[in-house]
């Protein structure tokens, strides 16, 4: 079915004119999601609106805004309809596509509306949860889940099941399928636990911690695609010319989307969204996806942002047309991650693997900015690399040099020169940045105290509870990153 490029705000005005817009408005609900930002809008909605459009699925989203910052206006503006522009190159081929999404119905915001929210788990319709609340999101926390509503993402959870568990007398038919999309190992399993720990803590009853272990499915998955953060100036202002409206939800991604769900059959006919695009992939094991994503993409991102950052780039792109940089990227991800990855599996996979991971970072529309990507830096280094390092020394003594330059970067990134309100500032070129990491505390302390940038290189890297092992004892690594450090390996 093919949509009109029609602004949605004039949806209302021109009913006899959109036959197809009315009939996809018109679906029930049958999914709730926890978040709103655009990695969600980007794949899972993408999915479940082109799903829809082939008239598989057949079902609309209710989305929850779960922090308390912003609102619902835009959302509310544009009655949940928003613009999602498609843009990069598929089997050599380029695209450029704008698909108006319908696939939500509703934004309500926890803070506001959570007894609405709470009214939906009476729907017996629907049957599917997922968020994106960021990997500290899936934390147990000290809660109250008869608040209203509940401070953290488990406790909402625990608190919706509870009322859909009540609602429906705790039928098997009730159970519901839960897929959260953090990137953390196992979110799926460790959303599960906190949820039975939260309702032991509560003490709601034997009858429901055993309708949570009976008839819910929480999917460990995985979700790969760049959708960077709200477009800059000029892609807003070329995409609104093309299109003829203002979005102010216009979401950008790249083409190659893929979100792996551990699941069995049940699981894949309650999800039937996935028939619509061999991009969602329901399989009992996913670990394979998940390696190669984080190791190669997710582990070059984090070992390479501060490097080019430090050195005047601003985003991948422009990481990838700078020879030094570009090469950098490559090597370190082919030549030192892809063999080092802790999961067994042929190189040549891991290869094919990264050469298309570095299709995707050259993307011409794409403005993948590296600031981002330094955001949660230290636990990012730690759950993306580390592992990957310790395999390396498992198979060969040979220092990963590149990972040392890598690594070297991070820690001069790491470098607050300013402290203000309560957030902590780097300084490249003179000009100030954000650091944005819950250790940029500890970093200012290490610093500050250090003797020299080999001695802080020393303190840093031989902290167990920092890394979980002391990286020093691995054979010439930090030889390698002191190195770097009195080599100023931004200038490199």
């Amino acid at each position: 079915m093919s949509l009109p490029q029609l602004s949605p705000l004039l949806l209302d005005q021109h009913p006899d004119l959109l036959p197809d817009f009315a009939k996809l408005l018109a679906l029930p609900e049958k999914m709730i999601q926890f978040g709103t930002g655009v990695l969600l809008r980007g794949l899972p909605d993408y999915f479940v609106n082109k799903a829809n459009q082939q008239g598989i699925f057949n079902g609309r989203i209710v989305v929850v805004k779960s922090t308390n910052s912003g609102g619902t206006d835009a959302f509310s503006d544009q009655k949940n309809i928003y613009s999602h522009s498609i843009r990069g190159i598929e089997n050599g081929n380029q695209i450029d596509e704008i698909v108006i999404n319908t696939a939500i119905s509703r934004t309500l915001a926890a803070s506001t509306s959570w007894k609405e929210i709470l009214q939906c788990a009476h729907n017996p319709e629907i049957k599917i949860a997922i968020s994106n609340t960021t990997e500290v999101g899936i934390q147990l926390t000290e809660d109250d889940l008869f608040a209203s509503p509940p401070t953290s993402f488990p406790g909402k959870l625990t608190a919706y099941l509870y009322e859909r568990f009540k609602a429906f007398n705790g039928t098997a038919d009730a159970g519901m399928v839960i897929v959260p999309t953090e990137l953390i190992v196992g979110n799926g399993t460790k959303l599960r636990e906190i949820v039975l720990e939260q309702a032991k803590r509560h003490s709601l009853g034997d009858d429901f911690v055993y309708w949570l272990e009976n008839y819910n499915r929480f999917c460990n998955s995985l979700v790969d695609r760049i959708v960077p953060g709200k477009p800059d100036a000029a892609t807003i202002a070329e995409l609104t010319e093309r299109q003829g409206f203002k979005d102010d939800l216009l979401i950008v991604s790249e083409v190659y989307s893929l979100w792996a769900i551990e699941g069995d059959d049940h699981v894949r006919t309650v999800l039937s969204f996935a028939q619509a695009d061999k991009g969602v992939v329901i399989a009992p094991n996913i670990d394979l996806f998940r390696e190669l994503k984080l190791r190669l993409l997710n582990g070059t991102h984090t070992l390479a942002s501060g490097l080019c950052y430090l050195q005047g780039l601003d985003t991948v792109r422009e990481s990838m047309e700078n020879p030094e940089t570009a090469g950098y990227i490559s090597n370190v991800m082919l030549t030192e991650l892809a063999p080092a990855i802790p999961y067994e599996l042929d190189l040549s996979v891991a290869e094919e693997f990264g050469n298309q991971v570095l299709d995707r970072f050259r993307n011409p529309f794409i403005r993948h900015q590296l600031i981002d990507i330094t955001v949660q830096y230290t636990a990012k280094m730690k759950m993306r690399n580390i592992p990957t390092l310790l395999n390396h020394y498992q198979k060969t003594e040979e220092v990963p040099v590149l990972f040392a330059k890598g690594f070297a970067a991070f820690l001069q990134f790491m470098k607050p020169v300013l402290h203000k309100e309560g957030q902590y500032y780097g300084d490249r070129n003179g000009e100030p940045y954000s650091i944005r990491c819950d250790s940029a505390g500890y970093f200012d302390e290490k610093w500050k105290n250090a003797a020299s940038p080999v001695d802080l290189a020393e303190q840093v890297m031989s902290d167990e509870t920092l890394w979980g092992t002391d990286l020093t004892l691995l054979p010439g690594f930090a030889d390698a990153v002191k190195g770097f450090m009195t080599m100023a390996v931004i200038t490199e």
